[in-house]
């Protein structure tokens, strides 16, 4: 696995998950892995699921 860090962002509302930040108000840690986020999370902004998040490549 890389050692990079990545970003995923949502198809519907465009909100960006990066996995360095981590969402410290919703309780994930800076560095969580995107794997690591348990699979009934929704997006803060939109609130849909994990399926309607695209990695982004850069």
């Amino acid at each position: 696995m890389s050692d990079e860090y990545r970003s995923y962002k949502c198809i519907t509302c465009g909100f960006v998950y990066n996995e360095t930040d981590g969402l410290p108000d919703a309780g994930i840690a800076p560095k969580t892995r995107w794997k690591d986020i348990s699979e009934d999370w929704v997006g803060p902004d939109c609130g849909v699921s994990k399926d309607n998040f695209v990695l982004i490549e850069i």
